[in-house]
């Protein structure tokens, strides 16, 4: 048998071992040395002497020192605190409320909440766990259709391997030599997407056929307003907001109020400081908006102006080259950049007029409930991604950021505890291990993969096809949606990817573009039968009568919306590549 035919042999092993149960890193690991002694073999020496073992040590101390990976287990550890500090609980609670007017309200928060999941943690099993746990037995109270419940759990908690900081990303960053900053900057827009096609399609669904989704009774769907909220109402005006700014400049009949029947043991001063914290508390939405829309015009006009101005004429920086000042007129703004600028805060503007102009006590108290769940946690997913794309740290030291910020938001949720750390800390080090050992089993086999020829005759015979970059593109993400069936993401990313990228530049594909297709491919990886981690996920914690095959038959559809994102992302790539390009150049 010749090199190439034992590298093909080795390739169909691999497939085969793990199909058949064992340990994914340990069978690349014994494969990669048994093909490899048998590649390096020489009967004049010793076998000891076999330079696959030296190949084994190369490879493994180049993976342990590979600094991408180190942003890994920080990651992780975020997102396991996370799930542990019962926010989700809270969150879970006031989106419903928020959306209650919304067809399939409980299904349309689930979503929400695993979209949030997905952008704190990374994580797939535990946030369909959490989900399960949280959601599903509401929705089935509710009188929903079984399948739309499963179906929404397990699609909307596969979107933490799409939407950064999702471990899977910087898997793929490490193995294809792409920066983690560009591929989490290209795949922010697809996840939101595709989730958004999620609730189309639920909200769509539930219109077409409302008794897969009654309508919860008004009893399930009054905002929980304290008495003292409704008599402040009643004394000052019906909008809240302006209630507030008349008691600020008038507070005598506010200080009358009993705050929870114990008017007699509340100061004025207390008083006059809760109207404070409460108009506060209104003010959100206009000082997200606007910080906003400020943040926007600041980083496109003033700062990309300010790094474009080269140095101050007549001085020359030491080492580089002689050239003119390069002025700020030189890199204008994007094109359209004030009409779609102006756009945006013009229905920004809208936007709060109509909301202050309704602000009444139900609102204002879903707004409190949101204040409290999804505000800290945003406050913490906008400061993690937002250093990391706008250069203000690495990948790595924001998802230090991160970590830390998960213990805070846990203390403070009063939460924390050594139980509930231990937990975090040891399945944290459970998946950092199980990923490092992948690395290092992926590394010894393709290298000995590609030593026995096996990549050279694989591109061979896909370039001897003559094929077009569209077919190409269908070849690999049809092969990688085959593979999804018997094989997890990180087989696929760390065994098969790798065949494939060397391939990318003959056909003139994007391997950020190409990396993003393969994500939203490995959404089916965890929807599609009869691997399906994300329904074995749910059946563990469902209801006894839930089956499998009802949850595979609420997770078909979704199978079909990943198939509609990614022609769509295909078709309009900007999707994926314009933020990248936009913040980075290129």
């Amino acid at each position: 048998m010749t090199d190439p035919m034992l590298g093909l042999t080795m390739l169909m092993l691999i497939v085969v071992v793990i199909v058949m149960g064992f340990p994914t890193a340990f069978t690349l690991m014994g494969l990669g040395i048994v093909f490899g002694f048998m590649a390096f073999y020489d009967p004049n020496q010793f076998w000891w002497d076999n330079r696959v073992f030296e190949l084994m040590v190369q490879r493994t101390y180049g993976a342990m020192t590979n600094d991408v990976l180190i942003a890994i287990p920080l990651f992780v550890l975020m997102g396991y605190v996370m799930e542990r500090s019962a926010l989700v609980d809270k969150m879970f609670f006031s989106i419903q409320l928020a959306f209650r007017r919304v067809p399939a309200s409980l299904a349309v928060a689930s979503l929400i909440v695993c979209a949030f999941m997905g952008l704190a943690s990374g994580l797939v099993g535990a946030v369909v766990v959490l989900m399960g746990v949280i959601a599903m037995n509401p929705m089935l109270r509710a009188g929903y259709d079984v399948r739309l419940a499963s179906g929404v759990i397990t699609a909307g908690g596969t979107l933490g391997i799409l939407i950064p900081p999702s471990v899977m990303i910087i898997v793929y960053a490490a193995v294809a030599g792409q920066s983690v900053v560009k591929l989490y900057a290209a795949t922010i827009l697809p996840g939101l997407f595709l989730a958004f096609l999620y609730v189309a399609y639920v909200v769509s669904w539930a219109m077409i056929q409302p008794k897969i989704a009654p309508r919860p009774p008004e009893e399930h769907t009054r905002v929980p307003v304290p008495d003292w909220l409704r008599r402040f109402q009643a004394t000052y005006s019906s909008n809240i907001f302006f209630g507030l700014l008349r008691a600020l400049v008038s507070p005598a009949r506010a200080m009358q109020i009993d705050i929870d029947g114990k008017s007699d043991k509340r100061s004025a001063r207390y008083k006059y400081l809760l109207l404070i914290k409460n108009l506060g508390i209104a003010l959100i939405p206009f000082v997200l908006i606007a910080g906003t829309l400020l943040l926007a015009w600041w980083y496109v006009i003033i700062h990309q102006q300010a790094a474009a101005v080269g140095p101050v004429e007549g001085l020359q920086q030491l080492g580089a080259p002689a050239a003119g000042p390069q002025g700020a007129d030189d890199r204008g703004p994007p094109e359209n950049f004030y009409l779609w600028y102006s756009l945006a805060a013009f229905f920004g503007v809208i936007m709060i007029v109509r909301y202050y102009w309704n602000l009444d006590s139900d609102r204002f108290e879903i707004l409190k409930l949101l204040t409290v769940s999804v505000l800290p946690l945003g406050i913490l997913i906008v400061t993690v991604l937002g250093a990391i794309l706008f250069g203000l740290a690495t990948a790595t030291e924001s998802a230090g950021l991160g970590a830390g910020g998960a213990f805070v938001l846990a203390y403070v949720a009063r939460t924390l505890n050594w139980k509930r750390t231990k937990e975090a800390v040891f399945l944290t080090a459970k998946t950092t291990a199980m990923v490092c050992w992948l690395f290092v089993g992926s590394a010894l086999f393709s290298g000995v993969f590609a030593i026995l020829g096996g990549q050279a005759l694989l591109e061979q015979w896909v370039l001897s096809l003559n094929l077009t970059p569209l077919q190409f593109m269908i070849l690999s993400q049809v092969v990688i949606f085959l593979l999804g069936w018997p094989l997890e993401w990180t087989e696929i990313i760390i065994i098969f990817v790798p065949i494939f990228l060397p391939m990318l530049p003959h056909f003139g594909i994007d391997p950020i573009l190409w990396g993003v297709l393969v994500f939203i491919n490995l959404q089916a990886a965890f929807l599609s039968p009869p691997v399906a981690m994300s329904a074995y996920y749910l059946k563990g914690v469902a209801p006894p009568h839930i089956t499998l095959n009802q949850i595979f038959s609420g997770m078909m559809p979704y199978m079909f919306i990943v198939v509609l994102c990614m022609v769509l992302l295909y078709l309009w790539p900007g999707l994926a590549l314009w933020l990248p390009a936009f913040l980075y150049g290129g």
